[in-house]
């Protein structure tokens, strides 16, 4: 069983992609890994993980909006990350998340950001389903 319809999954991947990209593309001082762990447990990202549809179709720029109302949140000093990875990795979590009916709150917890950065060299080429079944079921 997946995490919720597979009629909202295209719009998750790619505007939590586009969240995570805008994110470092517009604030280079501040720490991205921090901004992502933040949001995946976040309330703003159980509310995807429940398939609530008002969030689930949010562009990147309406759903950043949405995330530091709803959190109160404030991103910290530090480095962005740099390059494709930002985008990468939140459509891998996206995709993650769905494809293993997994919280994202779990989900950070147990595949940090750091572990994605590390394997980003070797799993940014491939189609981004074969990337989730290589690191498998944690």
């Amino acid at each position: 069983m997946r995490a919720y319809a597979e009629a909202y999954l295209n719009d998750v991947v790619e505007n939590q992609g586009k969240l995570f990209d805008f994110v470092a593309q517009q604030y280079p001082d501040k720490d991205t890994e921090a901004f992502i762990n933040t949001y995946m447990a976040s309330k703003t990202r159980k509310s995807i993980d429940e398939a609530k549809a008002y969030v689930n179709t949010m562009d990147a720029k309406t759903l950043w909006d949405y995330f530091i109302k709803t959190e109160n949140y404030r991103l910290e000093a530090g480095k962005a990350l740099a390059g494709f990875m930002p985008d990468w990795i939140g459509e891998f979590y996206a995709y993650y998340q769905w494809y293993y009916n997994l919280s994202s709150a779990e989900l950070i917890k147990k595949i940090p950001v750091s572990f994605l950065e590390k394997a980003y060299a070797g799993l940014h080429d491939l189609e981004l389903d074969l990337a989730v079944q290589k690191v498998g079921e944690v």
